[in-house]
């Protein structure tokens, strides 16, 4: 019988002698010293043994040796070599494993017999030697692999290869499977006890587990399959479990692509043996890790987290069992944990509950502990973590998407998710987004989620219910939802006959409730009552009532978040935006109220630069409004054309241009639209006329061949008598004339010119429009002429002509002129306001389309200037006299000349329009001294408002034009801005603040104090456009910083909610500029807002705001040191502080509070600390200072924690004394101005009581001074304003009265009835010089530094009244 074999710690070990008497190598043959042919033909004759001779044959020594050496040197070997070896190898192990099951039924039948047990020895022998080199094989192999790095070339090539060549990838496998089979057989009798050899397992998983540590290897799912089935059997089958659970959790600690196949595993071992005690110890062993490790190792917390996910989808019902040993850890620091038990949950409640047969017991056990699970996601919503909020929505979103969340429940998902549509966290919003567009997604209650649909029904079927009911209980009906009755399961859930019966009452609402939102609708269904649907029995109707109201809820809820939808998709997140976005689609589709008006302030959003969220407005733009057909997509386009406001038109127009170019606007749809237009289509109304026109202009500016087509059309519809139904459509028709191609516009001269500008002139000076409309169809009518014209400036001047000539009569400008001069109104009065204000309007933008004209002219020029200099130069046949003549121009400068010459006629153009450049002046200019003049005769402009309103327009056109008259009248505009009634006046005029400043900088330059001096105008609107303005001159750097803009930031809390954000986008917009000018800015802005009558609250707003603008480490640092200096500027003063230094301490420790302090920061703030140590005595100030050291602690380092805590109890000792001294100075001063009131009162009393002294005897009554009334009430006075601290009085005073009781006896003053003269006067002489001594001692402590302590006790500051013949005072007494 041959030794034993025991697995030894590696191959090399084989080699060592034992003493045990067990197999060991003795004659090892060293391969690499073999030529190939002898290592072949050595290979050759092993593999010749192992399959001629027995099974038993590899524990024979020579065989034993033989094997061993092939394997040691395996790595030397040949692919046919190695190829011979691990198939003989595994052949015979194969065999192997049946002969030992027969073996069992050979012992069955021979129970004494010996050789049964030599047999049974000997295949365990061979068993454990075959398993032993087949393993080292796979390690070694693997390893040289490794080595090599050669991974991917074996892979690549596996496919590549013939069957009978070597492939390690196939063998591998095949060698792993093997050995996972050979666990399934009867391993108890081969060892002779229940459990296999220790050595055995122990051998087979430290190497499984260490190959487990591959990524490359795991990648093969033979191999990864067969590793899995050897764990799992090792660990539930043969109860290796302790050594496998603290090797899978190393494993999963470490490595984090292990974990998938880890949970494969023991959900594997748990569904092939139907024992779970791997899956429970693991979940064991996890739930008795203190929490803190997690926090600790992170990506092993991540790693665990995802093992309990998975574990949790593969075995539900189990992890279900075990939930309470995890559930502690969502009291952890780990977010990652509380992640992965939110997630194991969500499986749980998805998974872990479908089969609710057995016991009524075990089943209500399971249901609370569904309802117990899903109280705990509610409360996780909640959570502190950012991460975890986020997940626990996803799992909600899940939950909704599997229909795992019941009606009862669901309403308050809904409250959570709109809820954390305010979160801080953008994730969390992202998460809460995407929750309510999988709960609509997935909602039980409809299709439509109108709330008047809803209403109606659910009216409808309470009467019913009623009916069904005549004895109502004093319940709600929502109790239904939850009750255990058969309408409900036993989740909580509708039953499905149930919602059957809702799908059936939903769809109905859809039929009959379509429009229910319409009042004769929603009468004529609550009045029909025969049309709902019976639903059945009383119980079933109640919780189709429960169901609707439940929808009902849900809709409100739905649509009452709209406001903060608006609010995302101007939030800086791109990931907001574009997920409201689908929100809000997806609550179009579902028709929630609101949403069709939320969708359409998306509009603006296409001139994000974010590419993302312009590319989000596009498609959903594309999905809602033109994916559809034709003629419903024209509609929807003309509609938002109707309905949209000025800067939703402006987004329209880009939007339309880039779809057009793109081809997603067909020309089918084009064709729809002019369909629209020309009333081609049935039921067309003028307003949808002019939507179409609209719209088509818009996609002109992209593709100028659109309207050339219908230009006739344009003409007929747009100016016709239809442009009198809607005056707007005469407007739009302008606009499409102005957007017509060069070509078209010679096209349509030479065949209507004629006519249109017949029409256009009559448009203009006619009055057949009304005033609303005239104004903008004017404008674009002047812009047309300009537009299409060949020599504008010819029909301007008779339109100017003709409107003048309808104002005035022939003679009667003079007299106007006249009486405009001597402040008079009475030719005005004969004047229509309406036909003037045309009047100026007509001037003002001719004057103004002519500066634009001559600038288009000038540019004209210089483009043909450029193109032929450019043709010049690429023309070859330039004669040399021709080239040398331009190098000669070119060197003279003439080529500059010429464009010097250009400008100059264009500057002279441009003065022309106003000023003129000879004696007499053209048209315009002899309307600009009128309109000045007008415009300064302020009673006049009070008189009539629309006047004034078109006037001032008219002025602020003709000095945008000219310098010279822009400098005459800007003191009249800055006059009327300021002071003038209208609102709309003085909005105008601020907006034109702004293109005044662009134009001519250097005039508006001294005037910088009076724009900022809008920001603080009484209206809203005003206000808004001054922000407006100053924020395009700032941004675009057309106005410098000046030091008024603390004006800006106290728009920051203005009382109207647009301003305030258009404040805050402001000085957003601005600390992306160059090093952030808020940081330079903010010391001055900070000691400007302190003086303003400002709320401490909006103060603190507004800085908080402003300093969470500056990133930057260094700035914060620099700011340090700016705002300590701040302390340096309020002086301290002997007596207390004024309110105004005491304020200014507290805002700028406020601002100390707010900063983001780093190390070298704090150092910053105590080497500061003599700039602010006087205002430490302040409670509050000492409040902020602790703020800073509180978190600064948290990012401290030891050394710097150290003198932080040492810099804290400096603050709090220097705190403590200043609080004395304060206290001790001010009881000082009141006793000083105490004592000095009563020598007054000695020295003034004396003279009166000598004269009343024989009175006062005789009359027995009490010494009193009559001049002690007013002092009385000085002291009064004085004892309210600074009142003593009595306790802290009281403390010293005991102190004092010990040391100095032997040195001065204090005794109180007393008031006696004087029976003669001499006495009293001795009496009042005593007290006077015992009053003086005392004042002089106090003076002289004060000035020596000394503290002076008032005593307070029962005999001095005691009340004597003193009374004389009409009055009674009350005087407090002081005596030391």
């Amino acid at each position: 019988m041959a030794p034993s074999f025991v697995f030894p710690p590696n191959l090399q070990a084989l080699e060592n002698e034992s003493d045990d008497g067990l197999l060991f190598v003795q004659n090892p043959i060293e391969i690499s010293s073999l030529r190939s042919s002898e290592l072949e033909e050595f290979v050759k004759s092993v593999a010749f043994d192992l399959s001629d001779k027995e099974l038993f044959c590899v524990e024979e020594q020579d065989v034993f040796d033989r094997v061993y050496s092939l394997i040691k040197g395996f790595s030397n070997l040949t692919p046919s070599c190695k190829l011979n070896l691990v198939e003989s190898l595994r052949s015979n192990l194969s065999v192997l494993l049946p002969n030992v099951d027969s073996l069992s039924r050979v012992s069955q039948d021979h129970v004494d017999d010996v050789p049964i047990l030599d047999r049974v020895a000997s295949h365990r022998n061979a068993f454990k030697i075959y398993t032993f080199f087949l393993l080292n094989i796979v390690l070694i192999q693997e390893s040289n692999i490794g080595v090599n790095n050669n991974s991917k070339t074996t892979m690549s090539s596996r496919k590549k290869q013939p069957v009978h060549t070597w492939s390690w990838e196939p063998q591998r496998a095949r060698i792993l499977n093997l050995i996972a089979n050979s666990l399934e057989i009867n391993l108890p009798l081969l060892f002779g006890s229940s459990d296999p050899d220790e050595n055995y397992l122990s051998f087979i998983v430290k190497n499984v587990f260490s190959m487990f540590e591959n990524a490359v290897l795991l990648k093969d799912s033979e191999t990864k399959d067969a590793l899995c089935r050897i764990i799992g059997t090792c660990a539930t089958k043969y109860h290796y479990m302790a050594q496998s659970c603290a090797s899978v959790l190393h494993l999963m600690h470490k490595h984090d692509f292990v974990v998938t196949h880890m949970a494969e595993a023991v959900a594997g071992a748990e569904k092939k043996y139907a024992d779970g005690s791997l899956a429970s110890s693991l979940i064991r062993e996890i739930g008795r890790t203190n929490p803190k490790d997690y926090v600790k190792d992170t990506v092993g917390a991540e790693n665990i987290g995802r093992f309990l996910v998975e574990l949790a989808d593969r075995l539900p019902k189990l992890i279900s069992t075990n939930i309470g040993l995890l559930v502690p850890h969502f009291g952890g620091e780990s977010y990652k944990i509380r992640n992965a038990l939110a997630s194991v949950l969500g499986k749980l409640v998805m998974k872990g509950f479908r089969d609710v047969e057995g016991e009524v017991s075990s089943k209500s056990i399971r249901l609370r502990t569904k309802q117990a699970m899903l109280e705990i996601l509610l409360e996780r919503c909640r959570d502190v973590s950012a991460y975890t909020r986020s997940r626990v929505l996803q799992v909600w979103g899940e939950l909704c998407e599997e229909h795992a969340v019941s009606i009862g429940l669901w309403n308050e998902v809904a409250a959570v998710a709109a809820g954390r549509l305010e979160d801080k966290s953008a994730i969390v919003r992202k998460s809460a987004l995407n929750l309510l567009i999988m709960m609509l997604q997935h909602n039980p209650f409809g299709p439509q989620l109108r709330i008047a649909s809803f209403e109606a029904t659910l009216e409808q079927y309470k009467k019913k219910l009623n009916e069904l009911q005549p004895n109502p209980a004093s319940e709600s009906v929502l109790d239904g939802l939850t009750s255990d009755g058969d309408t409900c399961n036993g989740d909580g859930e509708v039953d499905s006959g149930n919602e059957e019966e809702v799908g059936k009452v939903t769809k109905g609402q859809q039929d009959s409730l379509t429009d229910s939102c319409l009042p004769h609708t929603e009468e004529g269904n609550v009045q029909n009552d025969s049309s709902v649907p019976d639903v059945g029995n009383l119980e079933q109707t109640r919780a189709l009532v429960a169901s609707l109201e439940a929808g009902l809820r849900f809709s409100k809820c739905v649509s009452a978040t709209m406001p903060t939808l608006i609010q995302l998709m101007a939030s800086s997140s791109a990931t907001d935006v574009e997920n409201t976005i689908l929100l809000l689609m997806r609550c179009k589709q579902f028709q929630v109220d609101g949403s069709e008006e939320c969708l359409r302030k998306m509009l603006p959003l296409v001139f994000s630069q974010d590419k993302s969220t312009y590319e989000a407005v596009e498609n959903a733009f594309v999905t809602i409004y033109i994916s559809k057909n034709s003629m419903e997509a024209a509609k929807n386009l003309l509609n938002l054309a109707i309905d949209s406001n000025i800067g939703d038109l402006a987004a329209l127009e880009f939007i339309v241009g880039a779809l057009v170019s793109k081809g997603d606007i067909s020309t089918s749809m084009i064709s729809a639209l002019w369909d629209f237009f020309c009333f081609n289509v049935s039921g067309t109304t003028a307003e949808q006329s002019r939507g179409a026109l609209s719209v088509l202009c818009m996609a002109a500016k992209s593709s100028h061949g659109i309207l050339v087509s219908h230009l006739q059309d344009i003409i007929d519809i747009g100016f016709g008598r239809w442009a009198k139904v809607e005056p707007l459509l005469a407007r739009t028709a302008c606009i499409a004339l102005q957007r017509l191609s060069e070509a078209d516009r010679k096209k349509l001269l030479s065949s209507n010119g004629t006519r249109i500008f017949g029409i256009l002139e009559s448009l203009i000076t006619s009055f057949w429009l009304p005033d609303s409309i005239w104004y903008a169809a004017a404008d674009k009518a002047i812009g047309a002429i300009y537009a299409i014209h060949p020599t504008p400036e010819t029909l301007a001047s008779d339109l100017v002509k003709k409107s003048l000539s309808s104002v005035f009569d022939c003679g009667g400008g003079d007299e106007l002129q006249k009486d405009i001069d001597d402040g008079c109104s009475s030719v005005l009065l004969t004047v229509q306001v309406t036909k003037l204000s045309r009047y100026l309007f007509i001037v003002s933008h001719v004057a103004m389309n002519q500066l634009t004209y001559i600038e288009s002219c000038v540019r004209r020029i210089q483009k043909q200037k450029a193109k032929k200099d450019k043709t010049d130069a690429e023309s070859q046949h330039v004669p040399n006299d021709a080239v040398k003549e331009n190098g000669i121009n070119a060197e003279l400068g003439l080529a500059a000349s010429e464009d010097a010459i250009l400008d100059s006629l264009s500057e002279r153009a441009e003065k022309e329009i106003i000023s003129g450049g000879s004696a007499e002046k053209n048209l315009i200019g002899h309307c600009a001294p009128f309109l000045s003049k007008l415009c300064r005769n302020f009673n006049l402009m009070q008189k009539y408002p629309e006047l004034q309103a078109s006037g001032m327009l008219a002025l602020c056109r003709c000095m945008i034009i000219d310098a010279n008259f822009c400098e005459a009248n800007l003191q009249l505009l800055f006059t009327v801005v300021e002071n003038a009634p209208s609102e709309t006046v003085r909005s105008n005029c601020t907006i034109v603040l702004g293109d005044l400043a662009v134009r001519f900088p250097n005039l508006l330059e001294p005037w910088t104090e009076n724009m900022y001096a809008r920001l603080r105008d009484s209206s809203v609107s005003v206000r808004k456009n001054a922000v407006l303005v100053l924020s395009h001159l700032i941004l675009n750097d057309m106005m410098k910083v000046k030091g008024y803009i603390n004006e800006m930031t106290m728009r920051l809390e203005d009382e109207d909610e647009r301003i305030s954000n258009l404040a805050k986008l402001f000085f957003h917009e601005l600390s992306k500029k160059g090093s952030n000018p808020i940081y330079n800015l903010l010391p001055d802005i900070l000691g400007k807002l302190c003086n303003q009558n400002l709320k401490r609250e909006s103060f603190c707003n507004i800085m908080q705001f402003l300093i969470g603008s500056i990133k930057k480490d260094k700035q914060m640092e620099a700011l340090v040191e700016k705002l300590c200096n701040r302390f340096s500027g309020v002086t301290e003063y002997e007596d207390p502080s004024s309110a105004a230094d005491v304020r200014q301490w507290e805002y700028v420790s406020y601002c100390l509070s707010q900063l983001a302090f780093t190390e070298k920061g704090m150092k910053k703030l105590m080497e500061s600390f003599k700039t602010y140590e006087h205002a430490l005595s302040e409670d509050s100030v000492m409040d902020y200072f602790k703020n800073i050291i509180n978190k600064s602690k948290k990012f401290a380092k030891p050394e710097l924690k150290s003198c932080i805590e040492e810099f804290e109890e400096k603050l709090n000792k220097f705190h403590m004394e200043r609080k004395e001294q304060e206290v001790t100075a001010r009881n000082a001063l009141v006793h000083q101005q105490k004592v000095g009131s009563l020598e007054n009162l000695m020295v003034h009393g004396s003279t009166a009581e000598e004269c009343e002294e024989a009175d006062t005897i005789e009359d027995g009554g009490e010494v009193i001074d009559p001049s002690l009334k007013g002092m009385t009430q000085s002291l009064n006075d004085v004892s309210k304003s600074k009142p003593l601290k009595v306790e802290e009085s009281s403390d010293v005073s005991s102190e004092v009265l010990e040391s100095e009781q032997g040195e001065n006896e204090i005794q109180s003053a007393k008031v006696h009835h004087l029976r003669g003269a001499p006495k009293s006067r001795v009496k009042k002489t005593d007290m006077k010089d015992q009053k003086r001594d005392t004042s002089m001692s106090t003076r002289r402590n004060l000035k020596a530094g000394v503290r002076v302590v008032i005593i307070c006790s029962p005999n001095i500051g005691r009340k004597e009244e003193v009374e004389n013949r009409h009055n009674r005072f009350f005087i407090l007494l002081f005596w030391e």
